[in-house]
């Protein structure tokens, strides 16, 4: 529904720039693993890719109330996007094993290593549970990096500015050598580092080696 309705007309208005689409694979289970700018980075990837793209969102937005609530809930669902609890424990396991499903059915699924938007525009560390569903899944891993999407829609903006934004995806990156170390903490974070690495050459983004969330927390602590 996206593609016929909407799709057009979101292409039109912001007219997104893209190079590298011929690295998502044509078939099969893959990760496009992509910086994390805006909200609006789960609407326009895939827009511009070919095939339907699986995003796992926060539950939060299935669970709205009032006209507002049912309107998101409706449009995440339209979008593909996936309810999960990012409490942490069994909730990031169930997460995990949502995740592999779509793999598991040969669809494209969309994650952020970050966690989280950046609040800045900066790259920040990856959480390693994109390293678990790299390696658990066996899938090609394919970096994607969004251009311009925070100046469209800044946090806290409601209404989108009309601007052109950019969609660069890199080449899959090949893990295979990590086989059977998905529980090793090591090799987990060595896995993501190297995915936020190669976002930072594909975005030319800033980056901090600390987490988008605790700069969150601290940001909003402050202003208490």
């Amino acid at each position: 529904m996206k593609h016929i309705v909407v799709g057009p007309i979101v292409l039109a208005l912001f007219r997104p720039w893209v190079t590298g689409l011929e690295n998502i694979p044509k078939s099969g289970g893959a990760i496009l693993a992509s910086n994390h700018l805006s909200f609006i980075d789960s609407i326009f990837l895939p827009l511009v890719v070919d095939r339907p793209v699986a995003f796992l969102a926060k539950s939060e937005y299935f669970t709205g109330k009032g006209l507002k609530g049912w309107a998101t809930r409706l449009f995440f669902q339209a979008s593909g996007q996936l309810p999960i609890d990012r409490s942490g424990g069994k909730a990031s396991e169930a997460s995990l094993n949502t995740g592999l499903r779509v793999l598991g059915e040969q669809r494209l699924l969309g994650i952020y290593p970050e966690g989280t938007r950046s609040p800045d525009g900066k790259l920040y560390r990856g959480r390693t549970g994109v390293a678990r569903m790299v390696l658990e899944s066996g899938v090609p891993v394919v970096p994607v990096a969004m251009i311009g999407t925070e100046k469209v829609m800044p946090i806290g903006k409601r209404m989108p500015r009309i601007r052109r934004i950019g969609v660069v995806v890199g080449e899959p990156v090949d893990f295979s050598r990590f086989d059977g170390f998905e529980q090793d903490r090591f090799v987990l974070r060595s896995v993501t580092d190297e995915l936020v690495y190669r976002l930072r050459a594909l975005s030319g983004q800033e980056y901090v080696d600390v987490y988008a969330s605790s700069v969150k927390e601290q940001r909003a602590s402050l202003s208490r």
